[in-house]
């Protein structure tokens, strides 16, 4: 595999791959969407820092370290989404505002986002509703929208570089 062997990727995939894959099953708890998602970047970290190994044990060692730290990650990735999604939902919805770190009412970020949001198309808009209000997996959108999950991660990804654009440059404004 160092030497990027297409064989040797395809042994491993067929000996480690589904083992990986139940490892990080019970990391997270049962939770197949989010296995899924931890083995994809592990896969991606395999890749990219592939070394050489005397032996199979330091191997799995390696590849078990590789997938708590995409666990990881991941986990801090959704805790801080879910933390402004907490405090913005959390507000009655005439007032809702979003406070900064000294704990103040920040109303231009408000009025920001809320601006960004009204640039979206509805089907976007309730696409954000759904998956960071409602949170519904993404699994469960690509199924009711007929379409596969990477295209719904792709399409929210695209929304969030477009709500974070639209929300810096009514900052910079005011």
């Amino acid at each position: 595999m160092v030497r990027g062997d297409e064989l040797s990727y395809r042994a491993f995939h067929d000996e480690y791959v589904p083992r990986l894959r139940r490892y990080l099953l019970v990391i997270t708890r049962g939770n197949e969407e989010a296995a899924r998602e931890c083995l994809q970047a592990t896969l991606v970290k395999l890749v990219r820092h592939i070394r050489g190994f005397d032996d199979e044990t330091q191997f799995w060692n390696w590849l078990t370290v590789l997938a708590r730290t995409a666990y990881t990650d991941q986990h801090r990735k959704q805790s801080r989404y879910r933390a402004f999604l907490d405090r913005f939902k959390s507000q009655p919805e005439v007032t809702r505002q979003v406070s900064n770190e000294n704990g103040q009412v920040d109303g231009q970020l408000l009025a920001a986002l809320e601006q960004g949001l009204n640039t979206l198309t509805a089907e976007d808009q309730d696409l954000v509703q759904r998956k960071y209000l409602d949170r519904q997996s993404v699994r469960d959108i690509a199924n009711s929208l007929v379409s596969t999950e990477k295209a719904v991660e792709s399409r929210l990804g695209l929304l969030r570089l477009k709500l974070k654009a639209a929300v810096l440059t009514a900052l910079q404004n005011e």
